[in-house]
């Protein structure tokens, strides 16, 4: 399909867009910046023998420092990796592979993170590694009573994500980093859903790993970061990738130029208009939930009373299966949890957490608002969700309803 037969079917749809912590598109002002790093600036960063490798390397060195701004982090921090996926694997296996490392063999993480550590954590598990998975309370947070009982001297890595992305809930990282500091144990965060989001400083949180990515926050997807404090003489990892010796022998291949020039510049927005993003983005939160309570008996807001992102909002309807209800809704783009889980025939691991049945949590969308989310568009959803839901309620037997 063409650029624009798709922009015709979007216009003629009215699609509104509330899966943002899935993935955002990306911001005009990112595309505008990346185009020339395509077919004009087009070198290998690699290759400083002539102007097209010393144009691209620019570009990068440039990137690195937009994206060290961000967190509160030095350029030379920064390591470019292909999503944030592989970074969180980088920061996992890297020090637990790495052959100078200690005698220590358990890691810390929770029962809420992203596959991309939950995934790792079993196949350690599987080595013989102690992997212990801290429990969340039923708003979806981690009791640093929990995480100071389980981090000890025989910890090597604790790695705790920052901000989950299926209810928002934020997690007290700077005290557990404290904790995990006292055995001098090694503190890993998935920050994917905070930074360009909430404001995160790497140094007022204490962690010394932080995985992110430029596709949640309106840049290009194919690109990712990991933050190591002080650099890798500082932070000894293993690559997990072997090639060509790139991003200071971390991580092999080709710079992906367009992509790093793309997540400097969306880096270099969420700097600069965060502040007022946050609070205009909670108050369209607030107006969705207060709207949909209003018209819609029985529903129930995960995480309501938590620190939450002001973006993420889930939320369970006790009688309409979610996959029901969002083919009833095909212009408005929801999820039922993590995108990373679409297809899979269990319930969210994340709800269930909670403590939530696994029939409830059958019955959980997760509405996540973004930079381009319109007041009238919220006011369209609790209208058309409130009109759906009606019908599904007097044709519940029609459509699998309790």
């Amino acid at each position: 399909m063409m650029s624009s037969q798709i922009s015709e079917l979007m216009k003629t749809e009215k699609t509104i867009y509330l899966d943002n912590n899935a993935t955002t598109s990306c911001d005009p002002r990112v595309v505008e910046k990346m185009l020339p790093y395509f077919s004009e600036a087009f070198g290998n960063p690699a290759n400083g023998y002539h102007i097209q490798g010393r144009m691209a390397a620019k570009a990068v060195d440039k990137a690195r420092g937009q994206i060290a701004e961000l967190i509160g982090a030095q350029p030379h921090e920064i390591f470019f990796t292909g999503s944030a996926s592989e970074s969180d694997n980088l920061a996992v296996f890297g020090i637990i592979r790495n052959p100078n490392r200690n005698y220590r063999n358990r890691i810390v993480s929770s029962k809420i993170e992203h596959k991309a550590i939950l995934n790792p954590c079993k196949k350690l598990d599987e080595e013989g590694f102690d992997v212990c998975l801290l429990p969340v309370d039923s708003q979806g947070v981690i009791k640093v009573e929990h995480a100071k009982k389980e981090i000890n001297i025989q910890t090597l890595l604790v790695s705790l994500q920052y901000a989950n992305n299926e209810i928002g809930t934020i997690q007290p990282l700077k005290e557990i980093a404290e904790i995990a500091h006292e055995f001098t144990t090694t503190i890993h965060s998935d920050a994917t859903q905070a930074v360009g989001k909430i404001p995160v400083n790497v140094d007022d949180l204490g962690v010394d790993m932080l995985s992110f990515s430029a596709h949640k926050l309106y840049g290009p997807k194919g690109i990712g970061a990991l933050f190591i404090k002080g650099g890798i003489k500082i932070i000894p990892l293993e690559p997990i990738i072997y090639g060509g010796g790139q991003e200071r022998g971390l991580r092999s291949g080709t710079s992906n130029v367009p992509g790093i020039v793309g997540f400097g510049e969306a880096a270099h927005i969420c700097y600069e208009e965060l502040n007022g993003e946050i609070e205009r983005i909670r108050k369209l939160r607030d107006q969705l939930e207060e709207g949909l309570i209003a018209n819609i008996p029985n529903l129930i807001i995960n995480a309501q009373k938590s620190n939450r992102l002001p973006n993420t909002s889930s939320i369970t309807f006790p009688d309409i299966e979610s996959d029901v209800l969002l083919f009833n809704l095909p212009n408005i783009m929801l999820s039922t949890g993590s995108a990373c889980n679409s297809g899979a025939d269990e319930p969210s691991h994340v709800i269930t957490a909670l403590g939530i049945s696994r029939e409830l949590a059958y019955r959980t969308v997760r509405f996540s608002l973004g930079r381009f989310t319109t007041q009238e568009q919220i006011s369209q959803v609790i209208f058309e969700i409130k009109s759906i839901v009606e019908m599904l309620r007097s044709n519940k037997n029609k459509y699998r309803l309790t």
